[in-house]
């Protein structure tokens, strides 16, 4: 089994206060590795990518420590065959470095397109009541709420959506006629 948060974890830790560069580099270099067709994974596949890597860096008068951190862990996954799990791997690392910097990932769902000046608002709103330095907002459209908004920050989630009052009153409305099959007559 994967452990895709233990490998964020050690990736974060080890890159300490280059983790967030460290980061950038591991994203830019996994996307160029992606586009290799084939499969490559072991030892000896490991040795060509750092040695590719490095042959590739040596262009670039000096390289960062954020740029070794990123080698070493492509490699690694790539030694252990596990590069076929970048995409989660990168994905919980960003979360990872969310938190440590007090970033906060939102998520809006909403029948409708939402326009900028919502977002910049519930952006605002959720700042000022968080107190989380910035915010990462993500917008999907969910036809089926009918209209308002769902919205999830970390494990809270606040229904703000027709669908979801409609759902509430239908509820009350069985409970307090005693409707013990579920249909309101």
């Amino acid at each position: 089994m994967f452990h895709a948060q233990r490998w964020a974890d050690v990736f974060v830790s080890v890159s300490g206060t280059d983790a967030n560069e460290a980061f950038l580099c591991l994203k830019t270099l996994s996307e160029q590795l992606k586009t290799i067709h084939g499969v490559f994974f072991g030892h000896n596949a490991s040795a060509k990518l750092e040695k590719t890597l490095r042959e590739s860096t040596a262009v670039v008068p000096k390289v960062t420590p954020a740029v070794e951190y990123a080698i070493r862990f492509l490699c690694l996954l790539v030694e252990k065959k596990c590069f076929k799990y970048i995409a989660l791997v990168l994905q919980r690392i960003e979360q990872n470095l969310n938190r440590q910097n007090g970033i906060l990932d939102v998520t809006v769902e909403s029948a409708a397109p939402v326009d900028g000046g919502f977002e910049e608002e519930m952006t605002r709103m959720i700042k000022e009541k968080t107190g989380a330095a910035g915010i990462k907002l993500k917008t999907r459209l969910r036809p089926e709420l009918l209209g308002g908004y769902l919205l999830r920050i970390g494990s809270l989630y606040i229904d703000a959506s027709l669908k979801g009052q409609l759902d509430n009153m239908a509820a009350h409305l069985r409970e307090s006629t005693g409707g013990s099959n579920g249909q309101l007559r």
